[in-house]
């Protein structure tokens, strides 16, 4: 009931899988290769203004186009590898690919866990924070699939033991071929982060750490986090989340994060809340912002959605800020 319930798509995918309606195209000794894409396109409008103009805007949502392959080297053993690129559908670009947004290979065992190597979205996002990532465009406040994240990476990943299944990955900043003057003067970097997660019934719990570096975005310290979800019923679900970093007074500095949602699915429909209140070390006061959102599926390939944020920025800063909204349709193939 719970697996049913967990919006945590981007999980099953970081081990080969792609989306229900991925075609296959090929499958045959072992070796298969299936395509999966999607068009997404509508309006959005509000958000931060600040003298600049936010009224409507028919935009592009995150359209893109996957590759998956795979090989069955032995009854316990799949080699895998991705590729998936952005493209812009909402009007003519050159070049059509704008972005290369993920491409690994990887081993997969039943027995010793799942290895892999790449350009790949966050453990920590994908395992730990994923309950709170159910938008298609803006109203999720905690860590994103870049954290520390997305190249130059190296995973490996349990297989789910009594419920159980821990996470770790590294990411590596080198600065090889540079110049003295391009060099920042920190030589080879290494980011790790990691998690680990237990299911059990209606319930499921985790807990994890992104080394925040400097290089990678952060600002030098450890980000921590920890979600709980619970299957209320079979078509309501809530969430908790934390999530905290350390201040040094730069880039960014620390922050406490607390987050609340809901989840409610009714035949073909999907009702998204979240609500946050974020302590930025530093501000004058806290920021509460919230998230309302909805997911209609037409078909399996066809959905439509219309969501609503307020960051509550002008709380902490001098911004001018509207509510924002973004409404459109997404089709699959």
């Amino acid at each position: 009931m719970f697996k049913k319930m967990t919006l945590a798509l981007a999980v099953s995918s970081l081990l080969g899988a792609t989306a229900a309606q991925a075609a296959t195209v090929y499958d045959q000794d072992g070796t298969d290769l299936e395509i999966y894409g999607r068009i997404a396109m509508g309006f959005e409008g509000g958000g931060i203004k600040n003298g600049v103009d936010n009224g409507e805007e028919f935009r592009n949502f995150g359209s893109r186009l996957r590759i998956t392959a795979g090989h069955q080297v032995s009854s316990d053993l799949r080699a895998f590898a991705r590729v998936e690129w952005r493209f812009r559908a909402d009007e003519r670009s050159s070049p059509g690919f704008d972005e290369v947004r993920n491409s690994y290979l990887g081993l997969e065992s039943k027995q010793f866990g799942t290895f892999m190597a790449g350009n790949y979205d966050s453990y920590y996002d994908d395992y730990v924070m994923t309950p709170f990532d159910v938008y298609v465009e803006r109203g999720y406040e905690f860590a994103g699939g870049g954290v520390q994240a997305r190249g130059d990476s190296i995973g490996y990943k349990t297989p789910e033991m009594n419920g159980f299944q821990a996470v770790i990955s590294a990411k590596h900043f080198s600065e090889r071929g540079l110049t003295e003057a391009e060099q920042t003067g920190e030589g080879s970097v290494i980011a790790t982060q990691g998690g680990v997660v237990y299911e059990t019934g209606p319930a499921r719990l985790a807990l994890g750490y992104v080394e925040d570096t400097v290089r990678g975005g952060g600002n030098g310290e450890i980000r921590y986090g920890a979600t709980g979800e619970f299957a209320i019923t079979d078509g309501v679900s809530a969430r908790v989340g934390y999530e905290t970093r350390g201040d040094d007074d730069v880039y960014g500095g620390g922050f406490d994060k607390i987050g609340v949602g809901a989840t409610l699915a009714i035949d073909s429909w999907k009702f998204f809340a979240d609500y946050y209140n974020i302590e930025v070390d530093g501000a004058s006061s806290d920021r509460n912002a919230w998230a309302l959102g909805s997911l209609y599926k037409l078909s399996s390939n066809f959905d439509m959605f219309l969501e609503l944020n307020d960051r509550n920025l002008d709380a902490v800063n001098d911004f001018e800020e509207d509510m924002y909204y973004a409404l459109g349709a997404r089709y699959h193939f």
